[in-house]
């Protein structure tokens, strides 16, 4: 399952790493956007499969940021 944005914003930090387990809802990485800082939250009950951007990058809602198995 891919772990996408929800807005166009700049990737601040991401809360977990490649293995680690989260539940559905768990905060797993922050963007910023228009000065606001928002979480983004798992979709769903998983484990980090693979990372696929990193701090400071731009995303939008067709980056996946992360994938969970």
């Amino acid at each position: 399952m891919n772990v996408t944005a929800p807005m166009v914003g700049k990737l601040i930090s991401l809360d977990v790493k490649v293995g680690d387990p989260v539940k559905k809802n768990d905060v797993v990485a922050t963007i910023e956007a228009m000065k606001m800082f928002v979480k983004i939250y798992a979709p769903a009950d998983g484990r980090v499969k693979e990372i696929t951007s990193s701090p400071d990058s731009v995303v939008n809602p067709e980056s996946v940021i992360m994938v969970l198995e």
